[in-house]
């Protein structure tokens, strides 16, 4: 249980979801986290359930000088910055390109792209005199194929995943990884839409979409945790500029039982042989 002892990080949409879930194994895991978000109820009160180990601090990734205060105040607080997780998201612009406005793009690449380059850009401020850290973004499967989410998402999450690994050949002169996470469907708040949904409105979900996961369940947030705990400690000391995919097998493609019947159908080959053979 001390796999980031000694260690500082802050995690962008903290309070609640796959950042929550996160904030918590890593003081678990022996780590001092600064929370930030913008759901400032939901922030405090997990702050302040942890005790001493984490702190709460409004965040808007959208606008640079939160994130510049973000940074100052975990060294101010801790003395050092070892981890980013530039987490915070949310769904995007929805609909055709036809009827999206210029204001959904704006804001939807203002959250889901400026606010992970905001977030690189801060965290190399003080982890490059360090000579150490490691930075963690959430993109997505998304990222990765196109045709199961909106468009603006999709996009950006892309380019996540390509500013992680071109930045990564900045950052490893200095002793800093930067990689990225890929999940595929996991039961949070995005993923139902609302910020404010039920417990038992995410079950609902999970059970929905359960069978189009070739391990037979969506992801919890502590799946995606998981993997940012390994990406953070200094067993992932000589990787940098990965995706790392964490999605039940959803990338690979769909689960055996709904591929089409000439592929999983039993019946045997009929093998060719040449005349003389």
């Amino acid at each position: 249980m001390d796999r980031l002892a000694g260690k500082t990080a802050i995690v962008t949409g903290g309070a609640s979801g796959i950042g929550a879930a996160t904030v918590q194994l890593f003081v678990e895991e022996g780590a001092r986290v600064l929370i930030a978000d913008t759901q400032v109820e939901r922030g405090e009160k997990l702050a302040s359930t942890i005790g001493e180990a984490a702190l709460f601090c409004r965040v808007d990734v959208t606008r640079e000088d939160d994130l510049r205060r973000a940074v100052d105040e975990c060294v101010s607080r801790w003395g050092r910055l070892d981890c980013m997780f530039n987490n915070a998201g949310f769904g995007g612009a929805l609909g055709s390109i036809e009827t999206t406005t210029v204001e959904e793009f704006d804001i939807t690449f203002d959250v889901l792209l400026k606010g992970v380059f905001l977030g690189i850009k801060h965290a190399m401020r003080v982890m490059r005199p360090q000579a150490s850290g490691s930075i963690i973004s959430t993109a997505s499967v998304a990222g990765l194929k196109t045709g199961e989410s909106p468009h603006l998402y999709s996009v950006a999450k892309a380019a996540v995943i390509h500013l992680t690994r071109s930045v990564a050949l900045e950052l490893g002169e200095y002793g800093i990884r930067a990689n990225c996470i890929c999940p595929g469907i996991v039961a949070t708040p995005l993923a139902a839409g609302s910020p404010k949904v039920t417990p038992e409105a995410l079950e609902k979900l999970a059970h929905g979409l359960k069978k189009a996961q070739a391990l037979g369940r969506v992801g919890q947030p502590q799946d995606i945790a998981r993997a940012a705990l390994w990406l953070a400690s200094d067993e992932a000391e000589w990787v940098t500029g990965h995706a790392q995919v964490v999605d039940g097998g959803a990338y690979a493609g769909r689960p055996w039982h709904r591929q089409p019947d000439w592929i999983t159908a039993d019946r045997p080959l009929k093998l060719y042989r040449p005349e003389g053979r």
